[in-house]
């Protein structure tokens, strides 16, 4: 157990980072999923700005690697335009 005040603090302040990274990240998941799911081109487009942010400020905060995010992106870039 932590023995001084500050040591108390970080360990509240991480863990409300790691609920809040958690939920960020288990979101954008479910955002991928989605996007891959869609079969209309329209909607695909119109939804993949959106994901693309969620992974950029998921790569921006050090949830996931910034090599994932790139991957990730150009897949569903991929996946997109593949679409009819």
């Amino acid at each position: 157990m932590a023995n001084h005040k500050s040591a108390l603090k970080r360990i509240r302040s991480n863990e409300a980072k790691r609920l809040t990274n958690r939920y960020q990240h288990k979101t954008t998941r479910n955002a991928i999923k989605k996007l891959r799911e869609m079969e209309k081109a329209k909607d695909a487009n119109a939804f993949l700005p959106s994901v693309i942010s969620m992974v950029d400020k998921l790569a921006k905060k050090n949830v996931i690697h910034n090599n994932k995010a790139a991957n990730l992106k150009s897949s569903l870039v991929k996946h997109v335009a593949t679409l009819k």
